[in-house]
């Protein structure tokens, strides 16, 4: 795995061992941030689900102001801050938070950040997670106007979102789907 573009294109990526992280490929990546394009510059990210922190880091290359990389593995929590570490060089300390912690007790800490990008990626038998951690970050009044919400799922499972929220868009890469969300202003309230 590696940075695919940006300011650290090239740069090498790690992946936790064992078979408790999905990696998202180089190539499901990059074609995941042609679509988003310049939504992701200036970005303020969180990554709830890390893993290896390539989603985040991949933001953060392209030009996404800062991000959140989150994950509850230790073993993820240490790859991710050795991959940012390697990607950021002499930005890690101002342009990262990597937090070893639930989702759930993350957002929680998290009050009073907003953000613009979200990236969801849970471990597939998790699949109530997404919604979930959409209906906490909208109840933490977290998610800035025009948020994209990007939510890479196994693509025969749909999970269950909060009213809120409008899927615009889905593309599908072998077995897995990734949809693109929005708020809509109308359904906010949950």
């Amino acid at each position: 795995m590696r940075i695919i573009a940006g300011e650290a294109k090239g740069r090498s990526l790690f992946a936790p061992p064992g078979d408790n992280t999905r990696p998202t490929s180089d190539k499901i990546r990059g074609a995941l941030f042609n679509i988003i394009g310049s939504r992701v510059l200036d970005s303020r990210v969180l990554d709830l689900f890390g893993g290896s922190g390539a989603m985040a880091l991949e933001a953060l290359s392209r030009g996404a102001e800062c991000a959140v990389v989150v994950d509850n593995s230790r073993q993820a929590w240490q790859v991710i801050d050795r991959n940012a570490r390697n990607v950021l060089k002499d930005d890690f300390e101002f342009r990262i938070d990597i937090l070893n912690q639930d989702y759930r007790s993350a957002i929680a800490a998290l009050e009073g950040r907003i953000f613009d990008l979200v990236f969801l990626d849970p471990p597939y038998r998790m699949a109530q997670a997404y919604g979930d951690a959409i209906a906490r970050l909208l109840a933490g009044d977290m998610l800035a106007p025009g948020c994209l919400i990007v939510m890479e799922r196994r693509k025969d499972v749909q999970a269950p979102l909060p009213r809120a929220v409008r899927v615009f868009d889905t593309r599908q890469y072998g077995d897995t789907a990734v949809d693109f969300a929005e708020i809509s202003a109308v359904n906010a309230d949950g």
